[in-house]
């Protein structure tokens, strides 16, 4: 599988961080990459870094946000918008580098969640 960088999905997700204020969020510490030839049936993937990596290393978290090029980029902007909210929606309010599961019990990933979001973002 190929990867590039991909600054305009970064340009997405910093502009993303500011309008929701998710200010929990290091936007130095999340990258964006676009691949191509993925086996995956997803549009996007959200990688984190593991706790042990901070802990033996002394490594801050950081996280990966993969689009997959032969599906995301034929989405409709909106539905762009809706899938890069979806994988943010993944990162804890603790920023360590864990991912949060699409239900748990204070939180809900889902489309109903990511509709209210939208709506909040087009006041």
């Amino acid at each position: 599988m190929k990867y590039s960088k991909a600054p305009d999905i970064q340009q997405k997700i910093d502009q993303l961080i500011d309008q929701l204020n998710l200010d929990y969020i290091q936007g130095k510490n999340i990258h964006c990459i676009r691949s191509f030839d993925a086996k995956t049936r997803a549009y996007a993937r959200i990688w984190g870094m593991a706790k042990l990596f901070k802990e033996v290393a002394g490594l801050e978290p950081h996280y990966i946000i993969e689009v997959n090029a032969k599906r995301f980029d034929k989405l409709n902007p909106r539905e762009q918008l809706k899938t890069l909210i979806h994988e943010l929606m993944h990162i804890p309010k603790t920023f360590s580098g864990a991912l949060l599961p699409h239900r748990g019990r204070y939180h809900r990933i889902n489309d109903q969640e990511i509709e209210k979001i939208i709506k909040s973002l087009e006041i």
